[in-house]
C-alpha cells in the first residue's frame, strides 16, 4: 500500500518512536541514556520500548496530541499494585515476627510519594522522562508526584518484561537501605522507650532483654533477643544488631500488651501463674 505521493506508510511503532524524538542526534543520546537507566534499575529490558512507554508523561502526550493511552498512567496504575505486592512480600520475609498491623505500617512508611520520589531522584529518573514543554519549564523533572508516578510506571514495565521475580528483585535492591533502617525508625516510634514507659507507669518495672541466639558468620551475624517482663517471656525479636533485635522484640511486646488507651496489660503467663497460686 502506498500514499498518494508514492511513499510507503510508516508502521505504527515507527511513527510513535518518530514522535518521541526531536532529531536523530537526540534519539541516539536518549537510547544511550536508557541503557544507563537500565543499569541503575538493575534490569535489562528485552524490548526498550516497554521502558520508554513508562517514561511518557501525560503532558508530552497532550502537547503532541497523541492518544491518551500513550501516557504512562495505565502503567502507573499497574505499578502501584506490583510495588505494593513486592514490598509486602519483602517485609514479610524480613520481619517474620511482626503482626499484620505492624507490617501494614511498615509498608505505608516505604510506599508513599515522598519516599518514592527520593528513590527516583537517586536513580536520576527525572532526566529520562518525556515531558511537555510547559511541564519542563515548571520544574516537572523534580516534582515529587511526577517522579513517584514515574517510578511506579517503571516498576510495571519491569514486571511486564521480566515477571514478578524481576520486580521483587528490583524492590529488594532499591529498598535495601530503607529496610535496614525501618526497625529503628518504626515510623518514627521508639518502641523500647514506649514499652519501658508503660511498664514503669503500671508496674514500676523495666523490661529485660537477653540474647537467646546468635547465628551467621562474623560479618553477617543475626541476633535473636528474648524480652521478659517480671520474669515472664513476652516476645522475641531478631536483627543484624542487638539494638535492632531489641527494638523488634519491643515492638512485638508493645503490640501485644499495650491497649489503645496506653494501659499495659498484664502478661498472659503472669495471669496464669497468679490464677494457680489463688
Amino acid at each position: 500500500m502506498t500514499k498518494d505521493d508514492g511513499s510507503t506508510p510508516t508502521p505504527k511503532r515507527a511513527r510513535k518512536k518518530e514522535k518521541l524524538k526531536t532529531s536523530a542526534a537526540d534519539e541516539a543520546a536518549h537510547e544511550k541514556d536508557l541503557a544507563g537507566l537500565e543499569k541503575s534499575l538493575g534490569h535489562t529490558f528485552k524490548d526498550q520500548d516497554a521502558l520508554r512507554s513508562a517514561l511518557i508523561h501525560k503532558s508530552f502526550v497532550n502537547e503532541r496530541k497523541l492518544p491518551r493511552s500513550e501516557a504512562n498512567e495505565r502503567l502507573e496504575f499497574l505499578g502501584d499494585a506490583v510495588l505494593e505486592l513486592a514490598v509486602s512480600q519483602t517485609i514479610m520475609e524480613s520481619f517474620p515476627e511482626y503482626s499484620e498491623g505492624q507490617l501494614s505500617k511498615l509498608r505505608a512508611s516505604i510506599v508513599n510519594e515522598q519516599k518514592l520520589a527520593r528513590l527516583a531522584r537517586r536513580l536520576e529518573l527525572g532526566k529520562f522522562l518525556y515531558l511537555g514543554r510547559g511541564e519542563e519549564r515548571s520544574g516537572g523533572r523534580d516534582k515529587a508526584s511526577i517522579l513517584a508516578d514515574g517510578y511506579e510506571a517503571v516498576m510495571a514495565a519491569v514486571y511486564l518484561d521480566g515477571g514478578l521475580r524481576a520486580a521483587a528483585k528490583m524492590v529488594r535492591s532499591h529498598f535495601e537501605d530503607a529496610l535496614k533502617k525501618l526497625p529503628d525508625e518504626e515510623s518514627d516510634r521508639d518502641f523500647k522507650t514506649l514499652l519501658q514507659e508503660a511498664c514503669q507507669a503500671r508496674h514500676k518495672v523495666t523490661p529485660e532483654y537477653r540474647v537467646s541466639a546468635t547465628t551467621g558468620p562474623d560479618h553477617q551475624k543475626e541476633f535473636t533477643v528474648e524480652l521478659s517482663i517480671q520474669g515472664n517471656r513476652v516476645a522475641d525479636g531478631a536483627g543484624r544488631t542487638k539494638k535492632q533485635a531489641e527494638q523488634r522484640a519491643a515492638a512485638v511486646a508493645y503490640a501485644k500488651l499495650v491497649g489503645p488507651d496506653g494501659e499495659l496489660k498484664r502478661p498472659r503467663s503472669a495471669r496464669k501463674s497468679e490464677g494457680k497460686r489463688a
